[in-house]
């Protein structure tokens, strides 16, 4: 039975045109989904006044900054704030420590908490896992005030540490882990993972949750053991949102605040403690800097979005976890 032209995508001999994408924005569109519209603005307004209003002041990076005058009216010196960046020892110094927190937070703030989601995802015991999982949220709600307290007494001489390697024999007399330069990374890294890791679970937890059971099921019958299981379904059924989550990590690798540091440092461990946040509050705000203060956030925004792009055209590669 012959199709009608229409059918066929002809009309009268000629070929019809393609039919435009659904998903254009048109003005019937707007007006059907207008509560939603609605519903967003206030957010939309939120993002434009706090996040892209401020960018004006990244003009501040090439003036000679002086308060009290109107921001067009400074005198404007072009590249000299970054020159003069570019050529202090101690940036080059505040970025390798920045670098190397922050890396040592993505491996193993990663690991840890892929880790602990799947290990509470093979938990059968349902009150233990939830009361784990609670226990294992709170620290997260706990200021860096009170974490730092409780890792410097626990790490101090007379502390718990101390006497349980004293203890087990390990060491002969106490170790003084906070005035010890080479381990200051490895301290705010493991503060870091104890407080976060719970947390950062979460969503990985999730994620696992809408794995089909019927495979685990068929994993079982042909003999699979849990770790096989997790190795084999678990990990390649998150793999996308592990992705995601790594590529939002690394472009903010360098924005690491200065809180951990500032709270666990002192004077012996300052040069280890030294990050690109602290450096632009002491040298750049501290000292009325403002205009050298903002060159170095521009910065860490460049850094953040070269990160972001880079690793996102890899996972494209990959053809999983790509955020734009």
């Amino acid at each position: 039975m012959e199709q009608p032209a229409d059918a066929i995508g002809v009309n009268d001999g000629r070929p019809r045109k393609k039919q435009r994408s659904r998903n254009k924005l048109t003005l019937k569109k707007m007006k059907e989904q207008k509560v939603l519209i609605i519903m967003a603005l206030p957010f939309v307004i939120w993002i434009l006044l706090f996040c892209y209003g401020p960018l004006i002041g990244w003009l501040m990076a090439f003036q000679d900054y002086r308060p009290g005058q109107g921001i067009f009216d400074q005198t404007w010196v072009g590249l000299k704030h970054f020159r003069a960046l570019f050529k202090e020892p101690l940036f080059y110094q505040s970025l390798k420590n920045t670098l190397g927190m922050g890396g040592l937070g993505i491996i193993f703030g990663f690991l840890s908490s892929i880790a602990f989601a799947l290990f509470l995802n093979e938990m059968r015991f349902t009150k233990f896992k939830k009361l784990t999982q609670t226990i294992s949220y709170l620290p997260h709600f706990v200021s860096w005030v009170i974490v730092a307290n409780i890792v410097t007494t626990s790490l101090s001489q007379s502390g718990i540490i101390n006497n349980v390697l004293m203890t087990l024999n390990l060491i002969q007399e106490p170790l003084n882990f906070m005035s010890d330069p080479s381990k200051f990374w490895g301290i705010v890294t493991a503060a870091d993972i104890w407080k976060e890791t719970g947390w950062n679970a979460i969503i990985y937890l999730a994620a696992m949750s809408g794995i089909d059971q019927e495979m685990y099921e068929a994993a079982r019958v042909d003999g699979a053991t849990r770790l096989r299981q997790m190795w084999s379904i678990t990990l390649p059924a998150i793999r996308p949102v592990i992705m995601v989550l790594l590529i939002m990590s690394i472009g903010n690798l360098i924005n690491i605040g200065f809180e951990k540091q500032m709270l666990l440092g002192n004077n012996i461990v300052a040069d280890k403690a030294l990050v690109l946040d602290k450096y632009a509050l002491d040298y750049g705000i501290g000292m009325f800097r403002y205009s050298y203060g903002t060159a170095i956030g521009i910065f860490k925004s460049v850094i953040s979005i070269i990160l972001i792009f880079s690793f996102n055209q890899l996972a494209k590669k990959t053809g999983e976890g790509q955020i734009m």
